[in-house]
């Protein structure tokens, strides 16, 4: 076996310190004229000596006459046992010499979400390709990327699936995951304890890779706009890798600096549209298959055609399905299908911007030809402008058909939309009066 051969040359290769702490502890399991594969005794480790070391290893091969032979990395199971065992006789947790400062620091990940679990269509390869480069390192396309979209179209399931990438294969990177929400927390935090420095070094000199959601959250948060504009420009000119979400692009996010504004934009902006009728047949018999339910074509092409939108509902569909398959201990049939699709999106009657309208109409009291209007009046316009909103937040249809049922423009909608988006953060009570009528028309028609 040539491994003790190749161990001698790196003994005089490499400092005294890394060969003790990086190459003595690996055991050869295989080595011949094709493949030198070593263990060590975690995922870490082996991450780690692959990333650093691989050459060196490689150049004492060749030195030592086996040039040509392909190293790989294994994790041994029994050393990894041994080194839990110390540990947790320590106590506490050691950083080896040459491993960066700081740790990754990443939100609960769903064990689903990955890759290849993934739909990829026409509505979302781009934002797919963008974060499946990002996780790689390919920095064909920038830095930085930017998804936006509705409710449970994806943007979720691609960042977790990101960090689920890096932290399987990458995991000495930082990696910090998080909302906006829990930014602004931080910088609360330590404003209030005087800090502020913990939070630079975290976010400056400690990360490697951030993702960061709910971004169209920022809106009004001065504090953390400026804090975060900061730490992005020590990121990108650092060569770091950041994917931001939301669900309002960049420029349509209300009460946003210029210069976060800027920052947002700097990289890939992409929108997840939601999925056309091949892509949620895909996603149905994906799901069908992870709940080992059986759908027939007749079956899958129902549900493909009835439940649009945000993919959570045909999580949902299926679920129900596969709930009342098991109870009544039958096969699923299309009368199942039918009365689980009418539990959830209703009785086939589609959410439309008219829909909204005559509901938010009915709610304030004002007739349909005021809504539809050239009226200001407050008692008529602002009904107006919460109708725009909701049909922006619950429809997929393009501002200009928002516009039209009443009787408005494009750049009328936009601006109802950012005005009801501001007096929601600023008034509480408008935020539930808009969440209840939310709550009332998902319920009635969805």
């Amino acid at each position: 076996m040539y491994w003790q051969d190749v161990k001698e040359v790196l003994r005089r290769s490499v400092p005294e310190s890394v060969f003790a702490l990086w190459i003595e502890p690996l055991q050869c399991r295989l080595a011949d004229r094709q493949i030198l594969e070593l263990s060590g005794p975690d995922r870490f480790f082996c991450s780690w000596v692959a990333d650093n070391y691989r050459k060196e290893i490689e150049a004492a091969l060749a030195e030592a006459g086996y040039a040509g032979v392909t190293v790989r990395f294994a994790v041994d199971a029994a050393a990894a046992e041994r080194a839990g065992q110390s540990l947790a006789a320590a106590g506490e947790q050691l950083r080896l010499p040459a491993m960066p400062e700081g740790r990754s620091r990443v939100r609960t990940l769903h064990p689903r979400y990955t890759f290849d679990e993934f739909m990829v269509g026409d509505s979302n390869a781009l934002a797919f390709s963008a974060c499946e480069a990002i996780a790689n390192g390919d920095t064909a396309i920038g830095p930085c990327v930017f998804i936006h979209s509705g409710t449970g179209l994806g943007k979720s399931h691609l960042t977790h699936a990101v960090a689920h990438h890096l932290l399987n294969h990458s995991p000495n990177l930082r990696l910090h995951y998080l909302t906006t929400q829990q930014l602004t927390s931080e910088v609360v935090r330590h404003i209030k304890n005087n800090t502020m420095e913990h939070f630079k070094e975290k976010y400056h000199r400690q990360c490697d890779v951030l993702l960061m959601e709910d971004v169209h959250a920022l809106s009004g948060r001065v504090k953390t706009q400026a804090e975060l504009a900061e730490a992005v420009d020590v990121l990108m000119e650092a060569g770091r890798r950041i994917i931001f979400t939301g669900s309002l692009a960049p420029r349509d996010i209300p009460n946003m600096d210029g210069g976060m504004r800027s920052r947002l934009s700097a990289g890939l902006i992409t929108s997840i549209n939601p999925p056309d009728l091949r892509t949620r047949r895909m996603i149905i018999l994906c799901k069908a298959r992870y709940h080992n339910l059986t759908l027939t074509e007749e079956l899958v092409d129902y549900l493909a055609e009835h439940v649009k939108g945000d993919i959570r509902r045909v999580e949902s569909a299926i679920i129900g399905l596969k709930a009342k398959a098991n109870l009544l201990k039958a096969p699923a049939t299309l009368d199942m299908v039918k009365e689980v699709v009418a539990a959830i999106v209703g009785q086939h009657q589609r959410l439309s911007s008219a829909v909204i309208r005559d509901f938010v109409a009915s709610q304030f009291q004002v007739p349909l030809a005021e809504m539809q209007s050239k009226s200001r009046k407050k008692s008529v316009a602002f009904p107006r402008q919460i109708a725009m909103f909701l049909a922006r937040k619950l429809t997929d249809e393009a501002l200009s058909d928002i516009g039209r049922a009443l009787n408005r423009d494009h750049s009328t909608v936009v601006h109802s939309i950012r005005v009801i988006t501001e007096a929601i953060a600023r008034d509480g009570s408008i935020r539930g009066q808009i969440d209840h009528l939310s709550e009332r028309i998902i319920k009635k028609y969805q």
